[in-house]
């Protein structure tokens, strides 16, 4: 029996009222529609209205917008929606993942690296206050997984780092402080992510702890985080083979299930023993994970029966709704599983407060609060606590124009963009504007040709320039599965053969793990980030302004010797 009065709906009996009213007068397609949650790249208002009125839907998530479109698309929706929706974005690093003009507090890394639970509570207080002005309710946030694999091309700067205490303690933070604001948390990515080294968009990737190794790391992690009040919890395609068999010893290799269609992980793990009440939704449905390990027309309905109140996204709307009602025609899923799961689609809504709200919102409130000087104080605040000079060549730093004057910059620029927070392809050309501003000459490394016997001389580089720089904007990415510097040929042209000769410094401003590409680079700092904000005290720190007071959230080194050499 669902116990809506208890953490985290935690609703009175008026609440209850309204949830029990509301299912009663529902149709068949309107629970259908209940149990999704879509997604639009657009503020078309007709559009918006069908999705609303025709399918019904419980729920979208918005990618990022300008202002005037959010508002428009937050206001129409609820404008046309029959019950009120709830409205997410990936709100990890800020509402800059949902607007133009919203803030990036900073990623979960680099609020990591201030080893400062504060800063944790700031980037929840600031999404909160500016989601909520333009009337998103639902925080796909925040990533409680844990940066155990360097190789992984997903989690890296998107989690707080690989200590699972740190990560427990600013994930229930976050959490706590964004729900002040009407906006449900959901920790991500259950069963946990940051084990593997493969893709979850790719296939189903595999949590490879053992039971007692996860009770004591994403156990404690996501218990602390429900502990906290978080409402939802979003379901990966993330395999737990312990701790399927150890809740289902009879299960096969061949039966072990990603998380989101896992009955084990999501009824016996997340309800039973974690004691989770809210609501489950699916990570992305498009997503290969799902159907790498079981047809689609298996596999979705298998999404609400093992335990999932939502499913995120469609691959084709009209298709995958009738797989849905296809499953309750045959008894595949019940009528009363399916009336659980919109029971808990209108719970989270109740505790949202939505039935009760003037669900209108105001484009010059919702600029204002995103452009509140207050909050990017708070962003260059955490760019300055947490950029970390992970290994330093004595007598290098401070950089002084009297003494580096002639810099040849070597630009490493994947031109991809990040999954969670994104990546600013323009920011290593901003960092060299900001050098040139400080005095500084800086030349950009172009390859020559020339092989075995034909290179250019080493005294044309000690001679021309004095310090090598190495700016590194390589980020994680959906569909990439491999965040690796590749050098310029010929023969690496471009990779730090002269790191003996002239003094050398190594900046990364994403993947905190370069070093693996160059481990004598002895100078070496991460960023976590290219926002104005980390550059500007990126410089400040370079020249000497201010002091590094970045801790490492992760083990830059990658487990190797010669990386700290």
């Amino acid at each position: 029996m669902l116990n809506l009065k208890a953490k985290p709906f935690n609703l009175n009996e008026n609440d209850i009222k309204w949830v029990n009213d509301t299912l009663s007068t529902m149709t068949l397609d309107e629970k259908i529609g209940q149990i999704f949650c879509l997604i639009t790249y657009t503020d078309n208002e007709d559009y918006l209205k069908m999705l609303a009125q025709k399918d019904h839907i419980g729920g979208l998530m918005t990618r990022t917008m300008t202002p005037e479109e959010l508002v428009n698309t937050t206001n129409r929706l609820q404008k046309h929606a029959k019950i009120p929706m709830l409205l997410a974005a990936n709100l990890e690093a800020g509402t800059n993942q949902a607007c133009t003009i919203g803030t990036k507090v900073g990623c979960n890394l680099a609020i990591g690296a201030t080893h400062d639970v504060k800063y944790a509570k700031e980037l929840g207080r600031i999404i909160g206050e500016e989601a909520s002005k333009a009337g998103l309710n639902w925080a796909f946030a925040p990533v409680i997984d844990i940066d155990y694999n360097w190789r992984n091309p997903i989690t890296n700067t998107r989690t707080f780092g690989s200590d699972p205490e740190l990560v427990a303690k600013m994930g229930a933070a976050y959490v706590s402080e964004v729900q002040k604001y009407g906006i449900a948390a959901s920790i991500k990515h259950f069963p946990g992510d940051g084990v593997d080294e493969r893709d979850q968009h790719l296939l189903a990737s595999v949590n490879t702890l053992s039971v007692e190794e996860w009770d004591k790391t994403y156990g404690k992690v996501y218990k602390e985080s429900i502990e906290a009040g978080a409402l939802t919890v979003m379901a990966g395609h993330i395999m737990q083979p312990a701790y399927s068999k150890f809740l289902n010893p009879e299960l096969k290799d061949e039966e072990v299930l990603p998380g989101l269609c896992s009955k084990e992980l999501l009824q016996g793990l997340l309800r039973e023993k974690l004691g989770f009440n809210g609501l489950i939704v699916t990570d992305s449905s498009a997503m290969a994970g799902l159907t790498a390990v079981l047809p689609r027309k298996v596999a979705l309905p298998l999404c609400v029966t093992a335990g999932c109140d939502m499913i995120l996204f469609t691959k084709n709307q009209e298709e995958d709704f009738n797989y849905i009602r296809e499953a309750i025609n045959d008894g595949r899923i019940t009528l009363e599983r399916l009336d659980e799961a919109v029971t808990r689609v209108l719970a989270l809504k109740a505790s949202l407060r939505l039935h009760e709200k003037k669900l209108e919102f105001d484009l010059d409130e919702t600029i204002k609060a995103m452009n509140d000087e207050s909050h990017k104080k708070i962003s260059y605040d955490v760019a300055d606590k947490s950029i970390t000079l992970v290994k330093e060549e004595k007598g290098v730093l401070p950089l002084d124009p009297k003494k580096h004057k002639r810099i040849l910059a070597y630009i490493k620029d994947s031109g991809q963009s990040a999954v969670g927070a994104g990546v600013d392809n323009s920011a290593p050309g901003k960092l060299i504007e900001k050098l040139k501003n400080e005095g500084f000459e800086v030349t950009i490394f172009e390859p020559a040709p020339g092989f075995e016997g034909y290179t250019k001389a080493v005294s044309e580089y000690t001679n021309n320039y004095d310090l090598l720089l190495y700016i590194v904007n390589m980020a994680t990415k959906s569909n990439q599965t491999v965040v690796r510097i590749e050098w310029a040929v010929p023969m690496g042209a471009d990779c730090p053969i002269f790191c003996n000769d002239l003094p050398t410094v190594a900046i990364s401003l994403e993947n905190p793990y370069h070093l693996i590409d160059m481990p004598r680079v002895k100078t070496y700092i991460n960023t976590y980030g290219g926002s104005n904000e980390v550059l500007t005290s990126l410089v400040n720190k370079l020249t000497g302004r201010e002091e590094f007071k970045g801790q490492n959230p992760v083990d830059p080194f990658c487990g190797k010797w010669d990386t700290r050499l």
